[in-house]
C-alpha cells in the first residue's frame, strides 16, 4: 500500500473510476514508454484474506529499483499504482 509521505497517511483511492477497465490500456501504454509492467493475483493471500493484486513496474523513467503496489481488488491495486506511477512523474493518460 502506498503512504502519501507528506502527511504520513493512506492515499485515498476511487474505486469508482473504472480503472479496472482500462488496466489493459495502462499497461501498453506503459510499455510504450519503456516500463515494464505487470499485473497479478496471489491466490494464497486471497485465501488468507490479505490483498491478493499486486502491480509492479520498472525501467524507462521510473527511479532505478521500480515501484510495487497492492490491493484487494484490481481497482484498489491499479488506483494505488496510477498514485505511485503520479509521484514518480508518470501521468497516465487514462
Amino acid at each position: 500500500m502506498t503512504m502519501v509521505k507528506a502527511k504520513g497517511r493512506w492515499s485515498k483511492v476511487d474505486l469508482e473510476s473504472g480503472v479496472e477497465d482500462a488496466t489493459l490500456l495502462i499497461l501498453e501504454w506503459l510499455g510504450e514508454q519503456g516500463v515494464g509492467a505487470m499485473i497479478r493475483v496471489d491466490a494464497e493471500r486471497m485465501q488468507e484474506g490479505r490483498p491478493a493484486w499486486t502491480f509492479a513496474a520498472g525501467g524507462g523513467p521510473l527511479p532505478g529499483g521500480g515501484m510495487r503496489a497492492d490491493g484487494a481488488s484490481v481497482a484498489e491495486c491499479m488506483g494505488r499504482a496510477l498514485i505511485r506511477l503520479r509521484e514518480a512523474g508518470l501521468t497516465v493518460p487514462f
